[in-house]
């Protein structure tokens, strides 16, 4: 399984940004595709996640009503909407894939994806 995010970059305060997950490497219906972000010098944290052959979603507190999750399964691709961006989303944004567990569990993830820096200037 391969996961690859992008869509990353610089952006000012109550911008927005959509981040890009692609997905390859066998089937992913049975799978949650996840969204977590590392802020320097702090814990890697979950933000949202969907489940890819249903319209579950899940988010953290944090980005209801700002961040969206959604997917692309003719495409393989999951998205990350994210609008009214705060400088406190600065993080690295990785993508990452699992089959069984909790997925607000980072632990239950099985594969990543290289992250995407998200920079918000103030």
């Amino acid at each position: 399984v391969q996961l690859q995010a992008s869509g990353g970059g610089l952006v000012q305060a109550g911008g927005s940004l959509r981040l890009s997950c692609a997905a390859s490497g066998r089937t992913f219906y049975r799978y949650v595709i996840g969204w977590f972000r590392q802020a320097a010098g702090k814990e890697r944290e979950f933000v949202a996640g969907i489940r890819w052959g249903g319209d579950t979603t899940y988010s953290s507190d944090f980005v209801k009503g700002r961040f969206t999750i959604s997917r692309d399964n003719a495409k393989n691709m999951v998205y990350l909407q994210m609008n009214s961006l705060k400088p406190e989303d600065t993080a690295v944004y990785y993508c990452a894939a699992t089959m069984y567990g909790r997925p607000e569990n980072i632990l239950a993830y099985d594969y990543w994806g290289r992250g995407t820096q998200v920079t918000v200037s103030s």
